[in-house]
């Protein structure tokens, strides 16, 4: 088998041979990334099958606490996810703690849901066993059997269970599919089995054109990869449902690929951020004269001379070369009209200042389907990235150390 030289060439080699994909997740992550749909129907299988007695309008807490590890495998995705659906002018606040303390605030008129997808996570338990001393209500998600769900039953509280099996940051539904149901029941989101059953459908659909074996020209998720090879990712949202995605992104390219990516929020991110266009990751300008024979010489980017033993593997800047991309996440029907100038007048200031834009349009319909297509579609493109780059996706090696390092499970 022939094999090509240049990286960019070579990463795409890797994403178009379906037996070099498959080698290259043996942990199985894109299967993983295609349950997602799975997953918002088993948990509200699950939900109906639970007792939710406790959680009533009736009840309506005066705010939501979403308690647990952050990360997008955590409690910090459900609440970015919840408080993003519900929008902001929900009647109850969704706010989220992580760490092993509550706030000072939080009280007996407070409901906590304390999420951990294997219900042993200690910041979980923590604020669980906090929440439950200060006489707030209490939810948790989690395994069944777990000591999460040993503390609910102690605390009088509600349990959910997460039978889904995998990492926590492949079950983003999961997860966040009990939240919305407890919001829901509150009067604080308005849902339905439709909603759920239509962001399914649709994350069928985002499937279907990711799959292992569509091609790279035709593959979004493949595609976005590629235009991620070899670049520093600034990952910029305009609503709290791109900020949510963007958030997401930026965690799973950490996870999957472990790739460092920077996130803004539009209009703040015009404010600061937009000054690293002029910094020493924009790219570098060419001579004014170059010469023809000479260009390979410049090192990186697309001219890049893959013959010198001392080029990279991938094509465009090395790591320590790396480039800006903007990575733009559009979400026409949450935008303020000024987000939406702002992001159109830095898409062609970037451009301007040479750096590439890619610009992922969230489609119409409603909150929680915009928002499950567009991380479906970002999910796939972390784990292709990490395939492109010959690492596993599942692999979290560092983070393993680290824990044992620190002493934590």
């Amino acid at each position: 088998m022939n094999t090509p030289h240049g990286g960019a060439s070579l990463a795409a080699f890797r994403l178009d041979d379906l037996e070099l994909v498959e080698a290259g997740d043996p942990g199985g992550m894109l299967r993983q990334v295609a349950s997602s749909a799975a997953q918002v129907r088993t948990a509200l299988r699950a939900c109906a099958e639970a007792d939710l007695s406790a959680v009533h309008p009736d009840t309506r807490p005066r705010a939501i606490v979403v308690a647990g590890s952050g990360g997008a495998g955590g409690a910090t995705f459900a609440c970015d996810a919840v408080a993003a659906i519900c929008g902001t002018g929900a009647p109850v606040q969704v706010t989220g703690v992580s760490g092993y303390q509550l706030p000072g605030w939080i009280g007996a008129a407070d409901l906590v849901i304390a999420v951990s997808r294997s219900g042993h996570t200690a910041e979980a338990l923590a604020l669980a066993t906090e929440a439950a001393r200060r006489g707030c209500d209490l939810v948790g998600v989690g395994a069944p059997g777990s000591p999460l769900a040993d503390l609910a039953a102690r605390a009088r509280g509600t349990f959910i269970p997460v039978t889904t099996v995998g990492p926590a940051r492949a079950m983003p539904w999961a997860l966040t599919v009990p939240l919305l149901v407890i919001a829901a029941r509150l009067g604080v989101a308005r849902m339905d089995d439709a909603a759920y059953e239509a962001a399914a459908v649709a994350m069928e659909d985002v499937s279907h054109q990711c799959r292992p074996s569509s091609e790279s020209f035709v593959n979004p998720a493949k595609s976005l990869a590629l235009d991620l090879v070899g670049r520093l990712p600034m990952i910029w949202g305009g609503s709290p449902l791109s900020a949510a995605a963007a958030r997401r992104f930026a965690s799973q390219l950490a996870a999957n690929a472990k790739h460092p990516a920077l996130i803004g929020l539009l209009p703040e991110a015009g404010h600061d951020q937009a000054a690293v266009f002029d910094g020493p990751y924009a790219p570098v300008p060419e001579p004014a004269f170059p010469e023809a024979e000479d260009i390979g010489s410049f090192g990186g980017g697309d001219f890049a001379d893959f013959t010198d033993p001392g080029g990279s593997d991938l094509d465009g800047p090395s790591l320590d070369e790396a480039s800006l991309r903007l990575v733009l996440l559009a979400d026409p029907a949450g935008e303020h009209p000024t987000v939406a100038r702002t992001r159109a007048a830095a898409a062609g200031l970037a451009e301007a200042r040479g750096i590439d834009v890619s610009e992922i349009t969230m489609d119409g319909g409603e909150p929680l389907r915009r928002l499950a297509v567009t991380v479906q579609l970002l999910d796939y493109a972390s784990v292709y990235l990490g395939i492109a780059g010959g690492i596993d996706p599942l692999a979290i090696a560092a983070i393993k150390d680290l824990r044992e390092l620190a002493g934590r499970e």
